[in-house]
């Protein structure tokens, strides 16, 4: 099972990513994805999904339109792990640094 970041480690973490940002209701990250319009989105939120699934890791997302929110966090280790910054740092590198 997935160990939770500490303070340091998730402060660290965060600021290798780009537009990712604490919640504010829960130890998770939150980032919301804005493409050109719905195709766009869905192509990503596809994308993702693979990704995803091959890191048996899976996000919390929303979409209306061409808008995607994401939260992610390790729900087993009960806040945010590794799996969530490298999850995040794909989500970025699949949608070109939105």
């Amino acid at each position: 099972m997935a160990e939770r970041l500490k303070p340091e480690d998730r402060a660290a973490g965060l600021q290798k990513l780009t537009g990712w940002h604490l919640a504010e209701d829960r130890e998770a990250i939150t980032k919301s994805f804005r493409f050109k319009d719905f195709n766009e989105a869905f192509g990503f939120m596809s994308r993702v999904a693979l990704v995803a699934e091959k890191m048996d890791h899976h996000p919390e997302w929303f979409n209306v339109y061409r808008t995607v929110d994401v939260t992610l966090a390790t729900h087993d280790a009960g806040g945010l792990t590794e799996l969530d910054l490298k999850l995040a740092a794909e989500m970025d590198r699949i949608a070109g640094g939105t």
